[in-house]
């Protein structure tokens, strides 16, 4: 047994001691989702400090724990904060929560984050349907011996945000007159945030948002057979576009502003999501 998979089942037998729940659908909630858990059907909770071995957060606005409940009668595990490499934890550790909730028993991960907008067309406070992601710029977390309890050696990665769970989120803002970007979100490793010459780099890679969490993250989920959707809050400009110098407490502001409409979306896209898998 490997040390990572060996971590991860010391995590899941620490989790089914205290918390009896399997959930359908696994919530990462990013910046502006953060007291989301207020408006569903709590059954339990779980710091992360109380589970052997867990990364901790240390990010402000990032309380850890996992929130157990549900989202109309879905049963859903919600990640209250997650954990980012630049915080100087191995690849394998900033993914060990997803993993965790796929052996939970979850079959759907919805990834949400707050990033910064590299499509020139974009504003702060929108929304963007993640279509697919650049991963390259950080560690894969399947680098290393494979765990074939977790999936193959070379996962194919054509189709890691489901197309169907896209037209289910497609449909549910046209429902909700939520306007929705769609385009291609990069994972690069913060924690500073991008220079002027290294968004135009972005963009000319095809990058449409960019952010420091969701694509490492969604890789180790599509390993494991996970379906896989996400949204991302366009929390500010990314630098260059604008005059302003970027501060979390701006992305934070905006994450803040928009937050009513971003719960509306995923609460709705979750009951949505669940008639159809």
């Amino acid at each position: 047994m490997s040390d990572v998979y060996g971590k991860l089942m010391k995590c899941l037998a620490c989790v089914q001691e205290k918390v009896n729940f399997t959930p359908q659908v696994a919530l990462v909630l990013g910046s502006g989702l953060g007291d989301y858990a207020d408006g569903i059907e709590v059954t339990a909770e779980l710091a992360y400090n109380e589970i052997d071995g867990f990364p901790v957060s240390t990010v402000p606005g990032h309380e850890g724990k996992y929130i157990f409940g549900y989202v109309d009668k879905v049963p859903v595990v919600c990640m209250k904060g997650r954990v980012h490499y630049y915080e100087g934890y191995d690849i394998s550790d900033v993914v060990l929560p997803v993993r965790l909730m796929c052996l939970m028993g979850a079959k759907v991960l919805f990834l949400t984050n707050a990033s910064g907008g590299v499509n020139t067309s974009y504003h702060a406070g929108d929304f963007m349907l993640i279509k697919d992601h650049i991963a390259n710029f950080v560690p894969s977390p399947l680098i290393g011996p494979n765990i074939d309890a977790l999936g193959v050696r070379f996962p194919d990665m054509s189709n890691i945000y489901d197309r169907e769970l896209q037209k289910v989120i497609r449909r549910t803002a046209a429902l909700l007159e939520i306007p929705l970007q769609e385009g291609v979100y990069i994972q690069l490793t913060g924690p500073n945030y991008e220079s002027p010459s290294e968004v135009r780099m972005c963009r000319t890679l095809g990058a449409d948002a960019v952010g420091m969490s969701t694509a490492c993250e969604a890789i180790a989920a599509n390993h494991m057979g996970m379906m896989i959707c996400g949204i991302s809050c366009i929390s500010n400009l990314a630098c260059g576009i604008t005059e302003n110098p970027l501060t979390h407490e701006e992305v934070q502001e905006t994450a803040d502003r928009v937050a009513p409409l971003f719960k509306k979306l995923v609460t709705e896209s979750i009951k949505n999501i669940a008639q159809e898998v």
